[in-house]
């Protein structure tokens, strides 16, 4: 692909991927040589996932490129031959946190054994999570329980149907002042994902870009604070029952812009190593060959 062709570009709207939209909004995509065309979905339309679990992104929804989980693009790539990866990072200093109630009798990682923690599968909870726990439990005592998105983990927390749930911020801010409790941090891991046409002329252009936007949001986090809120905002309106009782200029006032990292070339051994741990756990088949996981 040249990168004076049009790049489609997909977009998760997420605390760890703002780089990305100030790179898009800014122009410093095209001033790389990059046409990008950002494709996101409608929070509002959004059930369970912003990332189809039925179809392609490369082939169904014309995505060149797309960030997601680490070990979901070993999947995906492998299972529905949606692209290859081709980078990888945590993207931010944004970790998960493991939440619980006020009035839980769970007060140490390991008091998470066989008990159910919220996640939403097939995203980046499930897979970190499942890493994290085994830190501290057998892996037959990770026990995970899909409830979907964000509002939907803290209103099943609420509500008493799971015991924990997993999150990240913003939504861990407003865990905080919901009254919840924090009993595990662990990071983030996320893959980029490239379509047979990407090839290192564009990564590279891509990765200029993003550096440049990542860098320009640490070197003043405060002027965008507002863009980084953005997420809360668009879960008030979808799911307004939560933020009854908060203080939301407060929650603003606690929040913290993280740091951005930008992601790093694919590393073809370690994510072999992680493909061997997603066939030891049954989370990927025994046959699933790194060489058409990975772009060469």
């Amino acid at each position: 692909m040249a990168t004076d062709s049009r790049v489609g570009l997909f977009h998760l709207p997420f605390s760890f991927m703002l780089p990305q939209r100030v790179a898009h909004e800014r122009g410093y995509f095209e001033e790389a040589g990059l046409a990008v065309d950002l494709i996101e979905r409608d929070r509002e339309s959004v059930d369970v996932k912003y990332i189809p679990s039925e179809s392609s992104l490369t082939e169904a929804h014309g995505v060149d490129l797309y960030p997601i989980c680490k070990w979901e693009s070993i999947k995906r790539t492998w299972e529905m031959d949606d692209g290859r990866i081709v980078a990888k990072g945590t993207f931010a200093d944004l970790p998960y946190t493991v939440f619980v109630r006020s009035d839980s009798s769970i007060e140490r990682p390991e008091d998470l054994a066989d008990v159910s923690v919220a996640v939403n599968r097939r995203t980046g909870q499930e897979y970190t999570a499942m890493r994290a726990l085994e830190v501290h439990m057998s892996p037959e005592d990770v026990t995970l329980q899909h409830f979907g998105m964000p509002t939907d983990r803290l209103r099943a927390l609420r509500d008493g149907e799971v015991a924990a749930a997993i999150l990240l911020d913003p939504q861990s801010t407003l865990a905080e002042h919901m009254g919840f409790r924090e009993v595990l941090e662990f990071d983030n891991h996320m893959g980029i994902v490239g379509g047979e046409d990407v090839d290192g002329t564009v990564l590279d252009a891509f990765m200029a870009a993003y550096d440049r936007a990542a860098m320009e949001i640490n070197a003043n986090p405060e002027a965008y604070r507002e863009e980084y809120l953005d997420m809360l905002e668009k879960d008030s309106r979808v799911a307004p029952d939560l933020f009854e009782g908060i203080d939301m200029d407060t929650v603003r006032a606690d929040l913290t812009v993280p740091r951005y990292e930008v992601p790093e070339r694919a590393d073809r051994a370690e994510l072999d190593e992680q493909l061997d741990w997603m066939k030891e756990r049954g989370l990927v088949e025994e046959g699933a060959d790194i060489d058409r996981i990975v772009a060469h």
